[in-house]
């Protein structure tokens, strides 16, 4: 079945790989974005004649409002994503990742379906055998946790929404972003060859882009099982700490050298292992291996370098 979709933040690290599959499993896909970042991730769905863009900010009623009036489904990515981009904007954070969200919710129909992106980081700290669940308490760290706590009560007050809390993601993207664990710790194995670690032995879940965009896929396809829920997205094989990530890597790169810091503390104090068995009982399951993700990202590495200044 094909509906009209909506997502907003389209053209971001999740929408730019998720949309051009949305429009080849048939839907008719509405991106809005403000392209903040310049970014061109899109270019290549433009010929679709199922694919429609507009620039404008998800705060503004006035732009929200036209847009949704024609969704049958709503997936809002747009969002300052992560702890540093919300520390370094506190206020936009807010507007953005709650304020907006809440106009999204009071303008939608009860018809209208919300598959929304939460935060697996929204489960916090604790010891190496912290092992969680959708019914886990929730101890968000960082605004951008807190903020995405806050959105899901919202939003689980509707039947016709789903909430994914999504592990730490990783992988090529036409939007790349190089900062994520997984992609920064592979880029700076193929690009610096060493990497110091603090508290490696924190754990946290992975999971691919191109699996959360297939999570989201099979949620529009099995909606009527799933909706009125939420599940945690990530590879079940990669609940692992920052030095067993290191070693994954160097079993590519060989000659990459990791140090536990003897001193010093990491300011993501995430460290948690996570449970997926709720989504596959599903049907759902991952495809790529992060194996498989680390070797993509070491192709990818060839043809990008994240340098604004110097000759090199």
């Amino acid at each position: 079945m094909s509906y009209n979709i909506l997502v907003t933040g389209g053209a971001g690290y999740l929408g730019s790989t998720m949309v051009p599959d949305l429009l080849n499993a048939g839907h008719k896909v509405t991106v809005l974005d403000n392209f903040m970042f310049k970014q061109t991730s899109l270019n290549h769905v433009c010929n679709n004649p199922n694919f429609s863009v507009v620039k404008g900010d998800i705060r503004l009623e006035k732009v929200m409002a036209p847009l949704l009036k024609k969704a049958d489904i709503v997936i809002p990515l747009a969002a300052l994503v992560g702890a540093p981009l919300c520390n370094l904007d506190p206020v936009g954070a807010t507007t953005i990742n709650h304020d907006a969200i809440t106009l999204m919710i009071k303008l939608l129909s009860k018809e209208q379906i919300v598959l929304m992106p939460t935060t697996n980081s929204a489960y916090g700290t604790g010891d190496e055998n912290n092992f969680c669940t959708e019914e886990s308490p929730l101890r968000p760290i960082s605004q951008y946790a807190i903020e995405k706590v806050g959105i899901e009560k919202e939003l689980m007050q509707r039947e016709n929404a789903i909430s994914f809390r999504l592990a730490t993601v990783f992988g090529m993207s036409p939007r790349m972003r190089i900062d994520l664990l997984v992609n920064d710790f592979t880029y700076r194995a193929v690009n610096d060859r060493f990497v110091v670690l603090f508290e490696g032995y924190f754990k946290r879940n992975y999971v691919h882009v191109r699996d959360v965009s297939r999570a989201f896929q099979h949620a529009i396809v099995n909606f009527d099982k799933m909706k009125g829920e939420i599940y945690n997205v990530g590879l079940s094989e990669a609940n692992v700490s920052k030095k067993e990530l290191c070693e994954t890597i160097q079993k590519q790169i060989p000659d990459f050298v990791f140090l536990d810091a003897p001193v010093g503390k990491d300011p993501d104090q995430r460290n948690y292992i996570v449970s997926n068995a709720k989504i596959e009982a599903t049907g759902y399951k991952t495809s790529m291996s992060l194996d498989a993700g680390i070797a993509e990202l070491i192709k990818g590495y060839t043809m990008i370098k994240n340098t604004q200044y110097g000759n090199v």
